[in-house]
C-alpha cells in the first residue's frame, strides 16, 4: 500500500480524497496556487507545496511543478481527482516514467477513451451502441455537410478532446454549418489545445444516464448501477440521482452489461464512467467515457455503501475486486451548490463567505472545502459544495433535499441554492418524466 499520496487538485475533491487517505493511514500532500493558500485542502493535508500563481496552466496544469512537488515530498502515488490533469495521458505517462503511481488508468487507456473519436470506434468494435455520425474527424465544410445529410438533421458538432459542453454546436440546416464548424473548432482549440471535431446525429430531448464501473489490474470489472444526470444547463450537470426514475431492471442490466463490455474492450483499470444518451424509446447510445472519478460519485457511494476513492486506491495498489458485492439501497440525489447568481443568468459570484452554515440530520451529506471567511476565487470552477441526500424512496429523497436546502445558509456570495429549491418543488421534476430540455421550460422565479 502507498505511504504518501500527492493530490494533484484543489477544492472539495482534494479534501474528499485526503479524508479517505487519512482513514487508510496514508499521508497526504496538497499542492496549491497562491490564491488557494487558505483553502481547506491545504490546511487538512499533512504537507503542502505551493506550485505557482492563480493561472491554472502555471499551477494545477503545470506537470513539471507537480512532479517536482511529489519528488521533494517523497510521494509514491498521485491522485488527480477530476478536471485539470485527471484525463491527461501525458501526465499519467510522466508519473510512470518517474516511478510514481498514477491512481487511475494508464496513458494508453486514457488516449483510447479520452479522444472521443477513437473511443467511438472502440465501442463499435466492442458491440456497444453508438450514436450515428461521421466515421472519423470532420476536416472540411463539404465533408461536414455530406455527413449531416447522410445522418439527417439536426446534428451536433463535438470536440474530440475535452468535455463539459465546450465546443459543441447544434446544426439544423446546411446554411448554419460553416459558422458552427469554425466556432466549434476555435473553441475546442482554445479549451483543449485540439481543434479536432466530429459530427453525430443530435438526439432531441434524451436523458443523460451514466454507469459507474470499477476495473482492477486482474481483468475483473463490475458496475455499480446508473446515475441520472439529465438536469443540465448548457451541457453542465446540475442535479444527479440514482437510481434513474426511468430505468427498470431489464434496462439497468442491459446498460450495465454494455458498460462492462466497454471497459473490458480496453482492459481498463480504475474507476470510470460510461455515459449514455437514452432516447424516448428507451434505446441507449454511448456518448463518452470519463476515465476518472466523477463530481457526482457521492450518490453512488451513498446508495451502494462504498467509498469509491478507497476502491481507486486499492485497485492502484494491485488489489482484486473479484467476488466483491455491493448491494444498492434507497435513493440518492446530489445538488451542486455553485457560487453563481441564478437571477442573472447564473453569472459567477466570487467573494468572501461571511456565513457558511451547512445542513445536517439523517441521510444528509455535504462535500465542501468552503467555510465562513473563505474567499471564493474567480479563477476556477464556481462549485463550493455538493449537497447529497439519501432516503428510502425518490419522493422521500426530494423532501429531504428540500429540507436540507432550506437549512443551507450562505451569506457573502450568490449561490444556486434558491434555484435548487424551486426545482425540488417542480411538479415536472417530481414526476421524473423529463429530459435534457427540462431547464429550457423551467422558469426560475426571482425573489
Amino acid at each position: 500500500m502507498f505511504k504518501k499520496i500527492l493530490v494533484a487538485n484543489r477544492g472539495e475533491i482534494a479534501l474528499r480524497i485526503m479524508q479517505t487517505c487519512r482513514e487508510m493511514g496514508i499521508s497526504t500532500v496538497a499542492v496549491y496556487s497562491t490564491v488557494d493558500a487558505e483553502s481547506m485542502h491545504v490546511k487538512y493535508a499533512d504537507e503542502a507545496v505551493c506550485i505557482g500563481p492563480a493561472l491554472s496552466r502555471e499551477s494545477y496544469l503545470n506537470i513539471p511543478r507537480i512532479i517536482a512537488a511529489a519528488e521533494v515530498t517523497n510521494a509514491d502515488a498521485i491522485h488527480p481527482g477530476y478536471g485539470f490533469l485527471a484525463e491527461n495521458a501525458d501526465f499519467a505517462e510522466v508519473c510512470a516514467s518517474v516511478n510514481i503511481k498514477f491512481i487511475g488508468p494508464t496513458a494508453t487507456m486514457i488516449n483510447q477513451m479520452g479522444d472521443k473519436n477513437t473511443a467511438k470506434s472502440t465501442m463499435i468494435f466492442a458491440g456497444v451502441p453508438v450514436v450515428p455520425g461521421s466515421p472519423g474527424l470532420v476536416t472540411d465544410l463539404q465533408q461536414a455537410i455530406e455527413t449531416a445529410k447522410r445522418t439527417g438533421y439536426p446534428v451536433i458538432i463535438k470536440p474530440t478532446a475535452g468535455g463539459g459542453g465546450k465546443g459543441m454546436r447544434v446544426v439544423t440546416e446546411d446554411s448554419q454549418m460553416e459558422k458552427a464548424l469554425n466556432t466549434a473548432r476555435s473553441e475546442a482549440e482554445q479549451s483543449f489545445g485540439n481543434s479536432g471535431v466530429y459530427i453525430e446525429k443530435y438526439l432531441e430531448n434524451p436523458r443523460h444516464v451514466e454507469i459507474q464501473i470499477l476495473s482492477d489490474q486482474h481483468g475483473n470489472t463490475i458496475q455499480l448501477g446508473e446515475r441520472d444526470c439529465t438536469v443540465q444547463r448548457r451541457h453542465q450537470k446540475l442535479i444527479e440521482e440514482t437510481p434513474s426514475p426511468v430505468v427498470d431492471e431489464a434496462l439497468r442490466k442491459k446498460m450495465g452489461d454494455a458498460a462492462v463490455a466497454a471497459a473490458r474492450a480496453i482492459n481498463y483499470e480504475g474507476a470510470g464512467t460510461i455515459e449514455f444518451l437514452l432516447d424516448k424509446h428507451k434505446d441507449f447510445f454511448f456518448m463518452e467515457m470519463n476515465t476518472r472519478i466523477q463530481v457526482e460519485h457521492p450518490v453512488t457511494e451513498e446508495r451502494y455503501d462504498v467509498d469509491l476513492v478507497k476502491e481507486q486506491i486499492l485497485i492502484a495498489a494491485g488489489e482484486s475486486i473479484k467476488d466483491r458485492a455491493f448491494v444498492p439501497k434507497g435513493h440518492s440525489i446530489e445538488c451542486r451548490i455553485n457560487a453563481e447568481d441564478p437571477e442573472h443568468s447564473f453569472r459567477p459570484s466570487p467573494g468572501q463567505l461571511q456565513v457558511f452554515h451547512t445542513p445536517g440530520g439523517h441521510g444528509v451529506r455535504v462535500d465542501s472545502h468552503a467555510y465562513a471567511s473563505y474567499v471564493v476565487p474567480s479563477n476556477y470552477d464556481s462549485m463550493i459544495a455538493k449537497l447529497i441526500v439519501t432516503a428510502h424512496s425518490r419522493e422521500e429523497a426530494i423532501a429531504r433535499m428540500s429540507r436540507a436546502l432550506d437549512e443551507f445558509i450562505v451569506v457573502g456570495v450568490k449561490t444556486t441554492i434558491p434555484f435548487h429549491k424551486q426545482v425540488m418543488h417542480s411538479p415536472v421534476f417530481q414526476s421524473g418524466d423529463f429530459d435534457t430540455s427540462f431547464l429550457e421550460s423551467f422558469r426560475f422565479e426571482k425573489k
